[in-house]
């Protein structure tokens, strides 16, 4: 950076969150008090803010508003709960706990997530912090799993590179407990921490993040090449790892990723991360901690829509963001590694790993575990916990791995997935196998349409399609969210729609299979029939004019259906 070059944040009054968050008191606000008041089951909007830096934030059943409003009552207010897990890596007893909490103070079901990691609904206020003690207890918590800071670290889950995985699981695991807010109340609130007067931990700090904390999220992801399962691209900092000889030798840091976008605002926009060089293993700490504190200086802390990370880069410039992180690093990046990805979803069924260990994974249709009728889902993993000596891995393709399966055990809980019905997804269309859907209505507070409610009977239709023109087998990313704020990572779907309005979606083709190019939209504000006509246009001209192993991202744009968009910054043209 030249000694004439100033960096500047923003101009422009502060967002009404940063007053929240620079009179909480570190994130205490009075939550401490509201969450044991007993009248109501709704908090007042700051703490509800405040409440996402402890994982948690206030919905309500939208399903019920109408008939509520009526009643004269307040909304059916409920908490949604997210659990921090570095990885997607859970023990069986965690998942045994998680099992009987959702039961017992949720709604009986548990959603996986897109960030590898669960979160319950309809959670009600006063069971909030028995919830959070209980989680605890198996020494998992939901500190930072929302909130403008670092959230879940996510790396590969991929069973083929067993011990690399296991590495990469330990940095990721390392990471997000360095980068986890230092003050202490979380633990006041809902562990019942007691201060002691006149002790250091009166004096709050944070080091990294300030008193204000970071302008919007900040999102991390290691991916392990081939797989790009984490779409490394659409986090804030993705590190890509690099092995030689079986074992990793470094990264290679990218900056400036993410989803979200508001419909009809050109400001906004997804973004592909860029990489910008290599590092060896041992100092991902250090750039990630430079790399948010430069978002903490930079970013905009007035107009939250235009906060994240890749809006700082895209105003600066890709170099001078650099330059200014080497300059707080005191060291320059090396040129980056070589490398190639030739996937983003997950394999599915039994594999093979290392010292004789099995890996099954599961298809979790849009990550909703519960038990649907005859099939017993939930049940049918609870049992398989009771018995199971190595991990369940989540994934961020909202599916689960039962990992680490011993050549003993691996007969009995083959005969549990046979007993309860669980499915590789061998009898759906690779489509569905490739579909995501966020959770929207009826619990989002955010969503415009449905999406997981609707996304597979929406399927059932599309797969017709498919069938008849041969792709049954043929992977095509499909992700549905019930608005633009990119939860479901829709930028990146070759198929994607945004929800705009009850019943109505915008359509979006071009993503690239393996991550590395966003889509555009191709149709607006369109509803169901609309959706299953163009996609029967296009699956059909897919299955009769496509090229060997060409995917149906890259057909669309070579065939001039739809320009490629290699640039968030382009993805308005």
């Amino acid at each position: 950076m030249g000694e004439d070059q100033v960096l500047t944040a923003p101009g422009g009054k502060p967002s009404d969150v940063e007053r929240i968050k620079d009179e909480s008191h570190f994130l205490r606000g009075t939550l401490k008090e509201v969450i044991e008041e007993p009248i109501s089951l709704g908090i007042p909007e700051d703490d509800n803010r405040l409440m996402k830096f402890h994982g948690s934030y206030l919905q309500d059943d939208r399903d019920l508003r109408t008939e509520r409003q009526k009643q004269k009552l307040e909304p059916a207010y409920q908490f949604m709960l997210r659990v921090r897990l570095p990885g997607g890596v859970a023990t069986p007893a965690q998942w045994l706990v998680m099992d009987d909490l959702a039961e017992k103070n949720g709604n009986g079901t548990l959603k996986i997530t897109t960030r590898q990691t669960w979160q319950m609904h309809g959670i009600l206020k006063w069971n909030m912090k028995e919830t959070i003690q209980k989680i605890h207890s198996t020494l998992l918590d939901t500190i930072a799993a929302c909130g403008d800071v670092n959230r879940n670290v996510l790396c590969s889950s991929n069973p083929y590179q067993s011990e690399v995985h296991s590495e990469v699981y330990e940095w990721s695991k390392r990471l997000s407990n360095a980068l986890l807010p230092k003050t202490r109340a979380y633990h006041e609130i809902w562990l019942d921490e007691e201060k002691v007067a006149g002790s250091k931990e009166m004096d709050d700090t944070e080091p990294m993040y300030g008193p204000l904390y970071l302008p919007r999220k900040f999102k991390i992801g290691i991916a392990v090449p081939p797989s790009n399962d984490i779409d490394v691209f659409s986090q804030d900092l993705g590190f890509i790892a690099i092995i030689e000889g079986g074992r990793i030798i470094g990264f290679n840091v990218a900056i400036g990723g993410g989803m979200g976008s508001s419909h009809g605002d050109k400001t906004t926009y997804p973004q592909l991360a860029k990489v910008i060089g290599f590092c060896p293993p041992e100092k991902i700490y250090e750039v990630s901690e430079k790399t948010i504190t430069i978002q903490r200086d930079y970013g905009n802390r007035s107009v939250r829509k235009n906060a994240r990370f890749k809006y700082t880069i895209d105003r600066l410039g890709l170099e001078t963001v650099k330059n200014e992180l080497e300059q707080r690093l005191g060291w320059k990046f090396e040129e980056a590694r070589a490398f190639q990805f030739e996937y983003n979803g997950d394999r599915y069924g039994w594999v093979k790993g290392l010292e004789d260990k099995w890996h099954f994974t599961l298809f979790i249709q849009n990550g909703r575990v519960a038990d649907f009728g005859e099939y017993k889902l939930k049940t049918g993993l609870r049992e398989i916990a009771k018995i199971h000596t190595g991990e369940f891995r989540l994934t961020t393709n909202q599916n689960i791995i039962i990992a680490n399966i011993t050549s003993q055990s691996k007969e009995k809980i083959t005969e549990l997935i046979k007993k309860y019905g669980l499915t590789d997804g061998e009898y759906y269309s690779a489509l569905r196998r490739s579909s995501m859907a966020c959770v929207a209505l009826p619990t989002c507070g955010l969503a415009m349409a449905e999406s997981e409610r609707f996304l597979p009977k929406l399927i059932d239709k599309i797969e017709t399609i498919v069938d008849e023109n041969g792709l049954r087998e043929k992977e095509i990313t499909i992700r549905m969210t019930g608005c633009p704020n990119g939860c479901a990572r829709p930028g990146l779907g070759e198929i994607a729609l945004m929800g705009k309005a009850s019943g109505k979606y915008n359509m979006y083709l071009g993503a690239a299979f393996d991550g590395s190019r966003l889509n555009k939209m191709y149709r607006e504000n369109i509803g169901e029939d609309e959706i299953v006509s163009e996609l029967r246009l296009l699956l059909t001209r897919y299955g009769k004019e496509r090229l060997e192993g060409e995917h149906f991202g890259d057909f669309v744009i070579r065939s001039g259906i739809i320009k490629a968009t290699t640039d968030g910054t382009n993805f308005h043209d």
